[in-house]
């Protein structure tokens, strides 16, 4: 067994996994090992979409051809060497990173499944083979990732930036790619690492499998969005599976989100992804955002689906659909689920200017229960 344990220098990134560990390949095991897909209602989401279409870029260690991840699995690029495809893994982070996003599986039922099983990995070597990553390589990392048209960066790792790492970041978001960042682990980092703390980049912390704040997760007022982070299963090198903690899973797991908007919205611009997805959080701790769970916990079905109009509309309440049981118990609102930034109920025009009609959520209503 080889672990990949979290390293932080004064100018290094670190990984946002507590333990990655290579366990023997058990494909018959692993799906149902997989508690994050069960609460995240993810075959129902994969009813609207299953990512086709979405290049995802994975600035990591390098991606293992593992069996269930194969048919996903483009060429890509050794940021450290400045050859190869990327299409190697001595540490099995990046392998699980890219499992969790896009898994095919094997044979249906069996195997490691992703997010976004139909989206595309773009492998690049960015951190060496014990998590250590400079923050200028992440950004050339980066800077590739947008020369190949990514639509979304999955980015597990935090520390301190760099001036060419910041540009490269904004670059990407000005690019149209939805950036997502972890935003570290007790106890490496104390605060929200970069690119994390990034605005605009998507910063995601962890719960745990109770859907309350995972205790490795970093908190502070950057974090936009909160998903499984404890004993997450995934693909490793060699065929194996693996299983780890942190926020490095959380943020593989949202990035796999975004690649399911994407496809289902082609023509949705990055800030509206991200938008979608923190109008549509399952609220938990104080009412609105917050330190822990940011707007909340992500809920895929009601980000694919649910009535969410545009940045500049928002209230309090998003009504998600009526024909899915996507999130939280129907009794925490009357007329849907209290959701974390969220949305307009109805748009009017009048006398040449909008009228807005918002619900607000009661102070006498009960908090909202996360979904199982």
């Amino acid at each position: 067994m080889r672990a990949a344990l979290s390293i932080l220098a004064v100018v290094s990134l670190f990984s946002t996994q507590a333990v990655q560990s290579a366990a023997p390949a058990d494909t018959s095991q692993v799906r149902e090992d997989q508690w994050h897909l069960t609460f995240l209602k993810v075959n129902e989401a994969h009813k609207v979409s299953r990512g086709a279409g979405v290049l995802v870029a994975v600035p990591d260690t390098g991606v293992d051809p593992h069996p269930d991840l194969s048919r996903n699995l483009l060429e890509g690029k050794n940021i450290l060497t400045g050859t190869g495809d990327g299409l190697r893994d001595a540490n099995s982070h990046g392998t699980a990173m890219a499992g969790l996003i896009a898994a095919h599986g094997a044979n249906g039922e069996i195997g490691a499944l992703g997010i976004a099983p139909e989206a595309k990995i773009l492998p690049i070597i960015s951190s060496t083979s014990d998590n250590y990553g400079e923050a200028d390589k992440l950004a050339e990392a980066i800077d590739y990732a947008v020369t190949q048209h990514a639509g979304v960066i999955s980015i597990s790792s935090a520390g301190v930036t760099s001036e060419k790492l910041t540009r490269s970041v904004k670059n990407a978001l000005a690019a149209d790619i939805v950036v997502v960042a972890g935003v570290g682990n007790l106890p490496e980092a104390a605060t929200i690492g970069y690119p994390a703390a990034e605005e605009g980049v998507i910063a995601v912390s962890g719960i745990d499998q109770a859907g309350n704040h995972a205790p490795i997760s970093v908190t502070g007022p950057k974090i936009e969005i909160a998903a499984p982070a404890v004993d997450i299963y995934s693909t490793s090198y060699g065929g194996k599976y693996s299983k780890g903690t942190g926020t490095s899973s959380a943020t593989a797991i949202v990035a796999g989100a975004a690649a399911l908007i994407r496809s289902k919205y082609p023509n949705l611009p990055a800030q509206e992804v991200a938008h979608r997805l923190t109008a549509t959080a399952v609220d938990k701790g104080p009412p609105g955002r917050d330190d822990q769970y940011g707007y909340g916990v992500i809920d895929l079905v009601a980000a694919l689906t649910a009535d969410v109009p545009p940045l500049g509309f928002e209230s309090s309440v998003v009504t998600p659909p009526a024909s899915t049981a996507a999130g939280p118990g129907k009794g925490d609102d009357d007329s849907g689920t209290v959701r974390g930034l969220a949305t307009l109920g109805v748009l009017v025009a009048a006398g040449g200017g909008y009228l807005f009609w918002r619900r607000r959520r009661r102070a006498d209503d009960p908090p909202p229960r996360v979904s199982r």
